[in-house]
C-alpha cells in the first residue's frame, strides 16, 4: 500500500490542519477519522465556514430552538453554536495536544470582523472566548489589521494563544511576527510563563494570484506579442513567490538572538501557517499552494478537497519552501516592473476579506433570526 503523503508531512515539520468545522463533521465521527488516518492535527473556523455549516444544514434547529424561546438574540445564538463546535473539535484534538508538548492541536474561533478596526472590543471578545472555551489547545483568530496589531501583542502577553489571520504581505507579517515577541517578552518582564503559548500567523495564498492574474490579464489587453507573453509569464506566480519570500523572514526572525533569549524561558515559534490553499483557478493543479509550500515549523490549512487530492496524488519535498527563493524574488520584482504593485494587491485583499467574513457573519445572524422565528414559532 503506497504511504499517504498527508501522514508523511508529519515528518517534514509540517502540520495539516482543516479549514473547515461543523457539527456533522464532528458526530459522525468524520474529524476523528481525519485525525487518526490522515494525522490532522488542528482545525481553523471563521464566520464564512459557520455559515455553511449553519445555513445549509438542519443540524443546529435544536438549539436555536432552545436559545430562540429563553429570548437569545441571533448574535448569541450564533456564539453558543460556535463556541460549542470549537469546543467540541478541541476535545478531539486534545490528545494531539498533549503528545506534542503543547506545540500542536488547536482549534481556532474568530473574533468578529466587525470589530477589525476596534483594538479594545477585540481585545474583550478574545477574552471572553479564551474564558468560555477554557481549554488549552484554543487559538484566538485576530486580523492582522492596523487596530489588530496591537491587540495580538495584549493578547499574547496575556497568555492567550493567537492565530493572526488575514495576512497577505510580508510587510504585514513582520509586523505580525514582532508583536507575538513583543507579548512573549513583557511576560517574562512580568515573571509570567511563556512556555504553553502558542501562535500561529496566517499568511493567506492562492487569493494573490486570484487578484494579481486578474490585474495581468487587464495588461495584456491590446498590448504587442512580446508584451503578451512577458505578462502571461507571470500569472501563477505571485501567490508562491510571497509566501516563500515570508518564509524566509520567519527563518530570519525565528534564528535571531532576540528569539533565542525567548527560547531561554520555553517561548515557542510562532509558525507560519498558510491559508486560503485550495486551487481558484482550474486550471491550476489542485495541489498547487501545497506542494510547494512543505517546510519545517509550518502548518498548511486545507479544505476537505485539498486534504483528498493532496493524499491521492501529493508530493512531498520536505525542503520546498526554501528552494527557488532568488527565482520568487524575480518573480515579484518583474510583477513590479509590469505595473503590479503587491502592496496595492496585498492592502485590496486584507479589506476585501474583513468585507467577505463580515458579509458572512451578517448573512449568518439574519439567517438565524429566520430559522430562530419558524422554530420558536412551531
Amino acid at each position: 500500500m503506497a504511504p499517504n503523503p498527508l501522514q508523511q508531512l508529519e515528518a517534514c515539520g509540517q502540520s495539516v490542519w482543516t479549514d473547515v468545522i461543523s457539527r456533522r463533521m464532528i458526530r459522525s465521527g468524520t474529524l476523528a477519522r481525519y485525525i487518526a488516518g490522515d494525522g490532522i492535527t488542528g482545525v481553523t473556523a471563521n464566520p464564512t465556514i459557520f455559515e455553511k455549516a449553519i445555513v445549509d444544514t438542519h443540524d443546529y434547529d435544536e438549539t436555536i430552538r432552545t436559545l430562540g424561546s429563553r429570548g437569545r438574540t441571533p448574535a448569541q445564538i450564533y456564539e453558543a453554536l460556535a463556541i460549542e463546535d470549537v469546543g467540541a473539535a478541541a476535545d478531539l484534538l486534545r490528545p494531539v495536544y498533549d503528545r506534542t508538548g503543547g506545540t500542536d492541536g488547536f482549534v481556532s474561533i474568530e473574533v468578529s470582523p466587525e470589530l477589525a478596526d476596534e483594538t479594545d472590543a477585540t481585545i474583550e471578545e478574545a477574552r471572553r472566548f479564551w474564558s468560555d472555551l477554557h481549554r488549552p489547545n484554543i487559538m484566538i483568530k485576530v486580523p492582522a489589521t492596523t487596530a489588530g496589531i496591537p491587540a495580538i501583542e495584549r493578547l499574547t502577553a496575556e497568555g492567550i494563544n493567537v492565530n493572526i489571520t488575514l495576512i497577505f504581505s510580508v510587510e504585514v507579517y513582520k509586523q505580525a511576527m514582532d508583536a507575538y515577541l513583543n507579548g512573549l517578552e513583557r511576560r517574562v518582564a512580568q515573571n509570567q510563563p511563556i512556555d504553553r503559548l502558542a501562535s500561529v500567523a496566517s499568511f493567506f495564498v492562492s487569493r494573490v494570484d486570484t487578484l494579481v492574474d486578474r490585474l495581468l490579464e487587464e495588461k495584456v489587453q491590446g498590448a504587442n506579442e512580446g508584451a503578451r507573453q512577458e505578462v502571461k509569464r507571470l500569472e501563477g506566480k505571485a501567490a508562491i513567490a510571497n509566501a516563500k519570500i515570508a518564509y524566509g523572514w520567519f527563518e530570519r526572525v525565528f534564528g535571531s538572538d532576540r528569539f533565542s533569549r525567548l527560547q531561554e524561558h520555553g517561548a515557542l515559534m510562532q509558525r507560519p501557517l498558510w491559508a486560503s490553499t485550495s486551487t481558484k483557478n482550474p486550471a491550476y493543479p489542485d495541489t498547487m499552494y501545497v506542494d510547494p509550500l512543505i517546510g519545517p515549523h509550518t502548518v498548511n490549512t486545507m479544505t476537505l478537497e485539498t486534504i483528498e487530492a493532496f493524499r491521492d496524488h501529493g508530493t512531498v519535498n520536505c525542503d520546498a519552501i526554501r528552494q527557488g527563493v532568488d527565482e520568487a524574488r524575480q518573480v515579484l520584482a518583474d510583477l513590479e516592473r509590469v505595473g503590479i504593485s503587491m502592496k496595492a494587491v496585498t492592502d485590496q485583499l486584507t479589506d476585501e476579506g474583513v468585507h467577505k467574513f463580515t458579509t458572512s457573519l451578517r448573512a449568518l445572524l439574519s439567517a438565524i433570526q429566520e430559522r430562530q422565528g419558524n422554530l420558536v414559532g412551531a
